[in-house]
């Protein structure tokens, strides 16, 4: 038998229970970290213009639109982090027109913004 096993198998209930208590609250953590939905935020949020609702949905297939919102980057830096989604994390890439659409929208909506001296660095922005 494994000895981890015995262990908890020769554990006192409590003790038993209380690992039981942890295995359950991380595996419902690990689920609920998983879970976002598009329900939880609406375009009607975010900035007004061409092509937000079809940003919002294509971007909130995987994560919520203020992670999005919270970046202010170049077109050359959308471009980046959408490459690297393709890349990394498997996101279908877009086709040309939606692509341009979803840059167009990113590009005019969440430019770059002043950068602070010594303060953080966004890692998808042009240096």
């Amino acid at each position: 038998m494994n000895l981890g096993l015995r262990r908890l198998l020769d554990a006192p209930l409590s003790q038993g229970m209380t690992i039981v208590g942890f295995v359950l609250m991380a595996t419902t953590i690990a689920c609920a970290q998983s879970t976002f939905t598009p329900r939880d935020e609406s375009p009607e949020e975010f900035a007004a213009g061409p092509g937000r609702d079809d940003t919002f949905y294509a971007c909130t297939a995987c994560h919520n639109f203020k992670l999005v919102a919270a970046q202010g980057l170049s077109r050359a830096g959308w471009e980046d982090s959408i490459n690297l989604m393709v890349r990394r994390h498997n996101m279908p890439p877009p086709d040309d027109k939606d692509r341009k659409t979803i840059l167009d929208y990113l590009e005019a909506a969440y430019p770059p913004r002043a950068q602070n001296r010594g303060g953080w660095q966004n890692p998808f922005s042009k240096q």
